[in-house]
């Protein structure tokens, strides 16, 4: 991933975050009334707001150095979603059965992390260190996982059939969506900075 800075936005600051996943879908209204629909993208892209709340002036300091080291749009990082940080249920841990991420064939060592919302399959691309499980047909296997693809590694192939699963915690590849901060100073050491968006970066 090009442009790519291997940090994380401040957790404190990612708290006050707003907004979730975005969807691109064309709908026609045909004469009888009734909709065509078709979507446009194949997945979805998240969006994020994490300016408006009212924060302490050291808080803004590290907003605006980290913003600054980032060169605005320019550099990407990550970002954790505390509404979607993970491959099981918010609240519990990942176990190495969390989710399918593919089927033996023999030959196929790799694997790509991804994490299924009913039909929906989203890759996984910023891993977090130390997190990822992995197991074949539901028994721990030895494996590898670059934490900047999120493509997991086994140490041997898996056989025809066998069912490869994970489970791991992740952070959302995004960049600031926005070469300029605007920062309002409240009294009493706090302030605020009005709109600081923040988009994802789809691999």
């Amino acid at each position: 991933m090009a442009n790519f800075h291997e940090v994380s936005f401040p957790v404190p600051l990612a708290l006050a975050a707003t907004g979730g996943p975005e969807r691109r879908t064309d709908v026609v209204t045909l004469a009888s009334g009734a909709e065509a629909r078709n979507a446009v993208w194949a997945g979805s892209r998240r969006r994020w707001d994490v300016g408006s709340a009212a924060l302490k002036l050291d808080a803004l300091q590290a907003l605006v150095e980290f913003f600054e080291a980032r060169g605005g749009r320019l550099h990407g990082f990550r970002f954790r979603d505390a509404l979607d940080d993970r491959s099981c249920a918010l609240g519990e841990m990942p176990t190495v059965t969390d989710q399918v991420i593919g089927t033996g064939d023999g030959a196929e060592m790799r694997f790509q992390l991804v994490k299924t919302y009913g039909d929906y399959a989203r890759r996984i691309l910023k891993p977090v260190a130390g997190s990822v499980l992995v197991a074949v047909n539901g028994v721990a296997a030895p494996f590898t996982v670059d934490e900047m693809t999120g493509e997991v590694t086994l140490d041997s192939a898996p056989e025809p059939g066998a069912v490869v699963t994970a489970g791991f915690r992740f952070d959302c590849a995004v960049r600031f969506d926005t070469d300029r901060l605007d920062i309002t100073l409240e009294g009493f050491g706090a302030g605020k900075a009005l709109r600081v968006p923040l988009i994802e970066l789809v691999g």
